[in-house]
């Protein structure tokens, strides 16, 4: 992969808006997410996604914005493609399964001090982020790298975090060229969040 596709640039711009909570900023994006290609369940997923890392309430400000964006398209005649649902799954261990996963994403590591400290949030982790929300195959793992990276950079401050899932995202195959475009994006929203992603970009491999 090169540069972003159209699509993933829709899904950065939908993250961020509705990781700031800036509605008004949102349903623009939304709207010219669907113009130009993702269907209604994809940015279903996206907003879905946005809560393990934002929280309930921007993820659930940014479905309710979406749904009356909807319904008014709807009553201009305009019938957006509802798109593929994720595939059921039945998972008998979750916390095995996000293990898994978790080590496919990032490799095999030591436990971390804060699992060793509060370890019921790394059971959260495995069974909730890595085995519920990973295993919906309604977008691919790098779109969620790809959200994941939106939200974190609309944040800010967390440094740390955004350079592993950037790094992540670069080895799930959004390369140097997409990355630099997510750059652009951010910071056109926001400079200093801009030269944030910037300076953590010299340091992926």
């Amino acid at each position: 992969m090169s540069h972003l596709t159209e699509k993933q640039r829709n899904v950065v711009r939908i993250t961020y808006w509705t990781t700031l909570g800036d509605l008004e900023n949102l349903r623009t994006a939304l709207a010219k997410g669907l113009d130009q290609g993702l269907t209604v369940n994809e940015i279903k997923e996206v907003l879905v996604h946005i809560y393990a890392y934002a929280g309930f309430p921007r993820a659930l400000n940014g479905i309710n914005t979406f749904l009356t964006l909807i319904n008014d398209r709807q009553a201009q005649g305009i019938h957006d493609e509802v798109g593929r649902f994720a595939t059921p799954l039945s998972i008998s261990d979750k916390n095995a399964y996000g293990s898994q996963m978790r080590d496919k994403l990032t490799g095999p590591r030591p436990t971390a001090a804060y699992a060793k400290f509060v370890p019921v949030i790394d059971d959260f982790l495995k069974e909730h982020l890595f085995a519920d929300l990973f295993a919906r195959d309604t977008i691919s793992h790098a779109d969620r790298e790809l959200v994941t990276i939106s939200v974190l950079a609309a944040l800010g401050n967390v440094v740390g975090q955004l350079k592993t899932h950037m790094t992540i995202t670069y080895h799930l195959g959004i390369g140097k060229e997409a990355l630099a475009d997510f750059q652009a994006i951010v910071e056109n929203f926001d400079k200093d969040k801009g030269v944030a992603v910037a300076t953590i970009l010299t340091e992926i491999e």
